[in-house]
């Protein structure tokens, strides 16, 4: 009589990481002063948000087998324009939308290259990442332009029934990626090209348009993360967003979104990004020194390269078990 196998990899991905964010948040409430307190369960909302955005567009690079470095970069460059459009009299809504409309563009040129180019996604993104950030220097003359009367600033600073503006922000991404991706053709075809693009263009799908799509959507997202970013600081930073892409790639793969593609759920990347909050927030009250958070996240980030490898390991014995097991029949 044979025993029933176990597919650790199909459990650890339907409990892992919420067991994982559960033990983080119970180690956090004993050892980080007032990491319980409510005040800072806003500001562990507050400082999700921005990262989270930001994973939600990179989830759609990423299950198309994709990577996007340059988000970090064009979340300073749509806030510092939205922040000198403001600046320059024009209506808040206006120099938001410039800022978000700026992120499309990069998101655009990226997919574009990648889609119609034939260029590896890793090299181009890499090259807008530099040409972005010198952009966003460039644009503020190398200095950060504070506006303490900013008018957009309620987009990062404000609240709407005690909640903070910026999650409600997150929170309304979320249910449309959700949707996008799991009750649209579109999403499907997502999918599809993710897990074997020659057989996704055999099937009808246009397949260069859907790369280029989603590094649209990334750039939509970094777009409005970073117009939310400068509200929150009041001020246009060059800075912005440095090392951010690095967190929302590990916040998407701790979510269980595959590098190798074809696979993830956007309800997962929520999980990863409130881990890398809750581990950001939790470290600053346990007056962890930056370098030490550095190393840290490093850790956090080579660990979810490393499950995603064991469960892809994990998916290829498993089907090289089924494979010979249908020889010898």
């Amino acid at each position: 009589m044979k025993g029933k196998n176990v597919n650790i990899a199909a459990i650890w991905e339907k409990v892992g990481m919420p067991f994982v964010l559960l033990l983080l948040i119970l180690f956090m409430l004993v050892k980080a002063p007032n990491f319980g307190t409510l005040s800072n369960l806003f500001n562990v909302a507050r400082a999700i948000s921005i990262n989270a955005i930001l994973a939600a567009g990179m989830t759609l690079v990423i299950i198309t087998a994709g990577i996007d470095l340059s988000v970090g970069s064009t979340i300073a460059v749509s806030g510092c324009v939205a922040v000198l459009a403001a600046r320059s009299g024009m209506n808040p809504l206006i120099a938001v939308s410039l800022g978000i409309i700026v992120g499309a563009i990069a998101g655009l040129v990226n997919g574009l290259l990648i889609a119609y180019c034939n260029l590896a996604a890793f090299i181009v993104t890499l090259g807008t990442m530099t040409f972005l950030r010198g952009l966003a220097y460039t644009i503020t003359g190398g200095l950060p332009i504070v506006d303490n009367n900013l008018s957009f600033r309620a987009i990062g600073n404000g609240y709407i029934w005690h909640i903070p503006i910026p999650f409600i922000i997150m929170v309304v991404v979320y249910l449309v990626m959700w949707v996008v991706l799991d009750k649209t053709r579109y999403g499907a075809h997502v999918y599809a090209v993710g897990g074997n693009p020659e057989a996704a263009r055999l099937a009808g799908i246009n397949v260069k348009s859907v790369l280029m799509s989603v590094y649209l959507i990334a750039g939509l997202c970094a777009g409005l993360a970073g117009c939310i970013f400068a509200a929150r600081v009041v001020s246009a930073q060059p800075t912005a967003g440095n090392g951010y892409e690095m967190d929302a790639i590990a916040a998407t793969v701790l979510g269980g979104t595959s590098l190798a593609g074809g696979k993830g759920r956007i309800s997962g990347t929520v999980i990863g990004s409130v881990i890398f909050g809750v581990l950001t927030t939790g470290l600053v009250l346990m007056n962890v020194p930056f370098f030490t958070q550095q190393l840290i996240k490093g850790v956090v980030i080579i660990i979810a390269v490393l499950i995603d490898g064991m469960k892809q390991n994990s998916f290829s014995f498993s089907f090289l078990r089924r494979r010979a097991a249908s020889i010898d029949a």
